[in-house]
């Protein structure tokens, strides 16, 4: 695994692809990483597996596959707080399912805040803030949130 763990930035492995989250990670804390973040599932079908060259910024790889390298970091990392910007938009459905369940586990017991447009994101929060404007409209338990019948319940049912 020597070059497929010291070359920079060039191939799946690389550590700027995943130690960004803990530089003295060991190979094997980063292989299971890349595992709870589904990234074996398809580093297993490039040619080269883990020292496929993937291009600048993972060039070669999908918008899901480089989203799931991310949360391979986050896992490495395992940082108390967890933001996660529109982490499933513009994903086809079987990215967005890899992905969701990669955050169930990446985000248990820990403080997370999603900023999220898709409901299917935000649908286990404990807590939602809905904002219209830059201004908050409503917030609470998504439960009560579609209750209420305002704005939460309308793009719940979109």
């Amino acid at each position: 695994m020597g070059g497929l763990l010291y070359k920079v930035g060039d191939n799946c492995f690389s550590p700027i692809g995943y130690r960004i989250g803990r530089k003295n990670a060991t190979d094997e804390e980063v292989i299971q990483a890349a595992k709870f973040a589904h990234c074996d599932e398809f580093v297993g079908k490039l040619t080269e597996g883990w020292n496929t060259m993937i291009g600048e910024n993972g060039s070669e790889l999908s918008g899901g596959e480089r989203q799931r390298i991310f949360i391979a970091r986050a896992f490495l990392k395992d940082a108390p707080i967890i933001l996660l910007d529109e982490a499933t938009a513009s994903l086809d459905v079987e990215n967005e399912t890899m992905i969701q369940e990669a955050l169930s586990r990446l985000i248990q017991n820990k403080t997370v805040l999603i900023i999220a447009h898709r409901m299917r994101t935000v649908a286990g929060a404990h807590k939602i803030v809905v904002l219209k404007d830059g201004i908050v409209a409503e917030q609470g338990k998504p439960s009560k949130l579609v209750k209420k019948g305002k704005i939460y319940k309308h793009m719940a049912e979109v």
